[in-house]
């Protein structure tokens, strides 16, 4: 069943010879893309070993029972353990995001529902940023446009892992499932009568672009200047320091006026918008690999409405996945990881039945 694997095993073992030479470690780059293959092979080939061992094991063991029932109870428990391990390798042979290991940018823009709906943008900000501090990541505001009553009309925040992460656990891995929209129910502070309104926010995750990711041509970028303003559009700032950045082949466009300078609202434009190119290359070139199988393991996508936050049942569902529970407000508070593991597992799933 799993013969491939040997093929892995002897990238393993060469991978572990190449970094082993001091030479190697000269070029930083190819360094870090040994060290990252050899992390991704390490698990599969650990317990690929384990899966091996344990079938010697169970051949002894039966062979010992034949002789003295007492090994009968010892068979039993190492046919669990190669169970147990067959359906992990299969799990760790799944195909996997090549961005996994990505930070991210991710967007909240509030959506129908007025105030109700910015402030609805800030408890899902604060839900992200309390996940990212309890997984031991770094955020950082990028941009934010701020409503009158406290909420936000549209936030973008970049959020990066601290050092290597285990396969799997990048922020990536864990927080690309959260894009969409997600509905809010409950009685806004500004209803008189208590009647509960539903309204909603849009959050975008794309992966942070580096340099090398994307190419952009200085030729192909138009850069505007304005005037940047806060709350209620009063001016906050008495120069043009805000930057607005259209990449003209594609249309898309960053903007940012959070920093003082004009020279620093560039940057994070810029960075904003080599990440918003390279998921549009990236969903290009999925769509352009659509075939029956794509169709079968993309069962968590980005459909609208992917999520529901009923306040007054303390409620929260993934509609993807089929995912309930009744902690909402310990999910506000960054308990996420249930909500997001279904949604691995379910994504897991559907790529193992294609496969």
């Amino acid at each position: 069943m799993f013969e491939a694997v040997e093929e892995l095993v002897s990238e393993h073992a060469d991978l572990e010879t190449k970094l082993a030479d001091p030479s190697v470690h000269a070029d930083q780059a190819n360094a870090r893309k040994l060290n990252k293959r050899y992390a991704e092979l390490t698990p599969i080939v650990a317990t690929y070993r384990s899966w091996k061992q344990t079938g010697d094991d169970i051949a002894t063991a039966r062979e010992l029972a034949a002789d003295d029932p007492d090994f009968a109870a010892e068979v039993k428990e190492l046919d669990k353990q190669r169970e147990e391990l067959t359906e992990k390798l299969r799990l760790l042979l799944v195909p996997r995001d090549p961005s996994d290991d990505k930070d991210v940018i991710l967007e909240i823009k509030a959506g129908a529902g007025g105030d109700e709906s910015a402030l609805f943008a800030g408890d899902l900000l604060r839900m992200y940023l309390r996940y990212a501090e309890r997984v031991g990541w770094k955020t950082e505001i990028i941009d934010a446009t701020e409503s009158e009553l406290g909420g936000y009309k549209d936030v973008q925040v970049a959020i990066k892992t601290r050092g290597q992460t285990e396969p799997g656990q990048g922020v990536w891995a864990r927080l690309k499932y959260e894009g969409g929209v997600h509905r809010v129910q409950r009685v806004p502070a500004t209803e008189s009568q208590g009647r509960i309104h539903t309204s909603a926010a849009g959050v975008l995750v794309t992966p942070e672009a580096e340099e090398v990711d994307v190419e952009i041509n200085p030729n192909d970028l138009r850069i505007d200047v304005y005037r940047s303003s806060g709350p209620g559009g009063q001016s906050v700032n008495t120069t043009d320091s805000a930057v607005r950045i259209t990449h003209l082949p594609t249309g898309v466009v960053a903007s940012c006026q959070n920093e003082k300078s004009q020279l620093q609202n560039k940057e994070q434009a810029m960075r904003i918008l080599r990440s918003r190119l390279l998921a549009m290359a990236q969903e290009e070139a999925e769509r352009e690999a659509a075939d029956a199988r794509r169709s079968q393991v993309r069962t968590v996508d980005r459909s609208e409405k992917i999520r529901t936050y009923n306040f007054p049942e303390n409620r929260i569902s993934d509609h993807r996945v089929g995912f309930k529970a009744y902690n909402l407000d310990q999910v506000l508070d960054g308990d996420l990881d249930a909500v997001i593991q279904a949604c691995v597992d379910a994504d897991s799933a559907a790529k193992l039945a294609a496969a």
